[in-house]
This record gives C-alpha cells, sequence and structure tokens, in this order.
C-alpha cells in the first residue's frame, strides 16, 4: 500500500518524516509531493493528482488554513480531488498553521525543548494563549518569539517531528489528522 502526500510545503514533509513511522505500519510506503506554497498547491493540486502514476496508492492533502475560512477551504481542496479523478482522498486543514501542532500538548513544548537543544519551553504550557492552539493567531511567530528565533520552519519541524506526542495533544486538528491517516490504512497489524 502507498500513501501520498500532498503538502504546501516542506515543512510539513520534515515533520512528517518523523511522525508518520509512529502512525503507519512498515507496510506502508509514503511518498510527498511538496509545493512551493498554497497558491502553487492550489493551482497544480488537480494536475498532479490526475498524472500520478503508482497503482495501489492513497491520497492526503494537507494545507495550513491560515485566515481562510476552514470549512471554504477545504470545500474547495475536495473538489479539487473530486475534479483529478480521487474522490477518496482525505483532505485535512492545519487550524492555523503546523506550527500549531507544537503548542498542542505539554510533550510537545518538551519535544520543541528537546528537539531544538533549549531549557524551560514546558513553562509556556502554563499561559492561557497556548491551551488551546488552534486558536493562536500566528503560531509559527509565537514559536519563534519563545524559543528566541531558534526556530526555523524546516530545521525546526525535522527536528521536532519525531518527538511529538501522539495522544493527548490539544490541537483539535492534529487530532483529526492523526485518526484519518489511522482510518486510511486501517488497523495495524495484530
Amino acid at each position: 500500500m502507498n500513501v501520498a502526500f500532498f503538502l504546501e510545503e516542506l515543512s510539513a514533509r520534515e515533520m512528517l518524516n518523523g511522525l508518520l513511522p509512529r502512525i503507519l505500519p512498515p507496510q506502508v510506503t509514503v511518498r510527498y509531493v511538496v509545493f512551493q506554497g498554497k497558491h502553487d498547491l492550489d493551482n497544480n493540486l488537480v494536475r498532479k493528482l490526475r498524472g500520478w502514476q503508482t497503482p495501489n496508492t492513497m491520497f492526503v492533502v494537507l494545507q495550513d488554513q491560515d485566515g481562510a475560512n476552514c470549512v471554504a477551504l477545504k470545500q474547495r481542496l475536495r473538489r479539487q480531488c473530486d475534479d483529478a479523478g480521487k474522490p477518496d482522498a482525505v483532505v485535512r486543514i492545519v487550524c492555523r498553521e503546523l506550527e500549531s501542532w507544537y503548542f498542542g500538548y505539554f510533550g510537545d513544548l518538551q519535544a520543541v525543548e528537546q528537539g531544538l537543544e533549549l531549557h524551560n519551553m514546558r513553562r509556556h504550557a502554563r499561559h492561557s494563549k497556548y491551551r488551546v492552539p488552534d486558536s493562536i493567531h500566528s503560531p509559527a511567530s509565537e514559536l519563534k518569539k519563545i524559543t528566541h528565533g531558534a526556530y526555523q520552519k524546516v530545521g525546526g519541524s525535522r527536528a521536532i517531528g519525531h518527538r511529538m506526542s501522539l495522544e493527548g495533544n490539544t490541537s483539535h486538528s492534529f487530532g483529526v489528522f492523526v485518526e484519518a491517516v489511522r482510518r486510511l490504512v486501517g488497523p495495524p497489524p495484530a
């Protein structure tokens, strides 16, 4: 079985490289199609999906919400998947930005701390504005601020992804994403 992830940016791939081995069974082959931002994904998603030649592939499209209407964005991406002849593709929206997922759990701030080799990141988990990570206005900026510039999108995502906790993350969009990937590939082997 193959799963192809269509991603808005390189940082998502770097995070997923660390996260997916803990979600997917080893016999699943993962492929990534990384776009150069939201505009590139929007303009080329249909063409890339239509042109996919590998049989037995399931598709996941992952895009940041940023300031867009989440429902409208998901509907637009869903229509593009349908237009490409891939109606079974899974579409997931990251509420607001990928970095929201890094704020989602005490353990994930611990992952930030460990991944970026920083100290005292976990103390930020007590701040009320970080308790609902999907509502942080600009999580990437917040992460850069609390790490004093140590967080960089690609390198930070690479360092944090394999340390993220799969359970108890308070980011609703993270939980929905993890559950969707698990359902896509079926139950783990007994």
